[in-house]
């Protein structure tokens, strides 16, 4: 299994549509930098934003998800409060290929100031936006900036393609759009 270069993710991108919309060059000046990068793809995170609240004293339950500990929101400037969390999704669509492994990590410009990324791998064969879980470990509110970016995906090619991908075993997540909350099958 081997990591992917800007090359290989741009003749993906264009031929397979594996990223929609899909930026062949790195954008950065006055922004959270995005598109691709070396041996990566920098993605944005969209507009759309739920963030976790306790106005109601619920619990957070992973099979049991109440969506009434998040609030809903929209807005180009996301302000997470001190030591909290909110979901939000990717600008862009995927589509992996079923010999491709994806792992995203948070980018450091937020990491610097706290801010955490976490995404879980984008396994074979899986399609949609992705849901993005960000965490404000400060002290004070932090700023995500909506459309610009959030996190670098690294691709990995394996040597065979796998038994069983994530569209084979009817993933929970598959083809979703917008911010996903959690759900047991």
């Amino acid at each position: 299994m081997g990591l992917k270069s800007d090359i290989w993710i741009k003749k993906m991108a264009i031929e397979h549509a594996m990223i929609e919309p899909f930026c062949e060059g790195q954008v950065g000046k006055g922004v959270v930098s995005y598109g691709v990068s070396s041996y990566g793809y920098d993605i944005r995170v969209s507009d759309e934003f739920q963030i976790f609240t306790n106005i109601n004293s619920t619990f957070v339950d992973p099979k049991n998800f109440d969506k009434a500990n998040v609030v809903d929101f929209k807005g180009d400037i996301c302000i997470i409060p001190p030591n909290s969390f909110a979901l939000a999704r990717t600008v862009e669509y995927f589509k992996i290929p079923r010999s491709t492994l994806a792992i995203c990590l948070g980018k450091s410009t937020y990491a610097r100031c706290g801010i955490i990324v976490n995404v879980t791998p984008f396994e074979p064969e899986f399609e949609g936006h992705i849901t993005i879980e960000i965490s404000n470990t400060t002290p004070l509110p932090a700023k995500i900036y909506a459309n610009e970016g959030i996190a670098q995906v690294l691709f990995f090619e394996a040597d065979e393609e796998c038994l069983v991908s994530y569209k084979d075993k009817n993933g929970k997540y598959q083809k979703q759009t917008g911010i996903t909350l959690p759900k047991i099958l």
